[in-house]
């Protein structure tokens, strides 16, 4: 049985591009727990509160619930669920796993398989990131789950029918100058420029191409923030700044709320801006709540 196979082919809930990172979220739980304890179940109850944060943090703009893959998961083959009543799983209901005391764990012949490949677990974990993840949120998901992964081998775990193209951070970097395209940062080592990334307009993990008209030049800050839906992009081609964005010092005030309403620096004249699509798809699926109101000028 090809398990990375089986995972890329996780059944998901999609229309129009929509996130649906659920089941790839309890799965990265569910592998960071075997690390821990192999033999172990995750007890509904016990687990609810973790995997409800992981949802608020990393999953869709709108309100969810990790009742929905703990139950669903099951159809995929991957994940099994018991119940004080016996095998199976007693429903997608918040109430039902937590009265019937509901347990989960990796599917038995996938348990076999991570103990029979030591090196398994990671590449079906680096899978799971890259199809559903954008790489500047990697690192902190693994933290954020408890999941400790060996450096990765060479190739990409992606599935060989889409690959990436590894002109777009130079073409994205020279199209906005080698600037930051929310604050203007240009910082360089000699002639290398250092904390500026090409960011994905729509994640690549969800149909997002490799086109300039779906990138942005950013800081490593403000990449973060725009990945994390801190900051997104309007129609108007000026920053949003989201409402739920909460910092009380100086510097978070300078490089973050006070972007609000600010005109994007870039790209040159002559190159395509963000197209709408791209723009509409991060509005909705990344951007957290309502955006702010422009930020008054200085000394206004």
């Amino acid at each position: 049985m090809n398990w990375l196979d089986r995972i890329a082919a996780l059944r998901q809930w999609a229309r129009n591009g929509t996130r649906a990172p659920h089941k790839p979220l309890l799965l990265l739980y569910a592998l960071a727990r075997f690390q821990e304890d192999a033999d172990g179940g995750l007890r509904y109850t016990a687990v609810e509160q973790d995997l409800q944060s992981l949802l608020a943090e990393y999953g869709p703009p709108h309100k969810t619930t990790p009742a929905y893959p703990f139950h669903h998961l099951v159809s995929d083959g991957v994940w099994e669920v018991r119940t004080d009543r016996g095998d199976g799983s007693p429903g997608s209901g918040v109430r039902e796993l937590r009265q019937t005391g509901a347990t989960g764990r990796l599917a038995p012949e996938l348990r076999a398989a991570l103990r029979r490949e030591p090196d398994l677990l990671g590449r079906i974990a680096r899978l799971l990131l890259d199809l559903h993840f954008p790489p500047s949120l990697h690192g902190e998901l693994c933290e954020a789950v408890g999941l400790e992964l060996e450096p990765a081998e060479s190739g990409r775990l992606v599935p060989a029918r889409r690959q990436r193209d590894p002109r777009m951070r130079e073409l994205v970097l020279t199209a906005y100058e080698y600037r930051c395209a929310f604050c203007g940062y240009d910082g360089r080592i000699g002639t290398v420029p250092v904390g500026l990334e090409a960011a994905h307009v729509r994640w690549w993990a969800f149909g997002g191409p490799d086109d300039i008209d779906n990138g942005l030049c950013l800081c490593s800050l403000h990449h973060k923030l725009f990945d994390k839906g801190v900051l997104g992009v309007g129609d108007d081609h000026r920053v949003l700044v989201s409402r739920r964005f909460v910092g009380h010092s100086a510097a978070a005030r300078q490089h973050v709320t006070a972007l609000a309403g600010r005109p994007l620096t870039g790209p040159q004249p002559g190159t395509r801006r963000i197209a709408a699509a791209h723009r509409d798809w991060h509005t909705r699926q990344v951007f957290r709540g309502e955006p702010r109101p422009a930020a008054a000028p200085a000394g206004g």
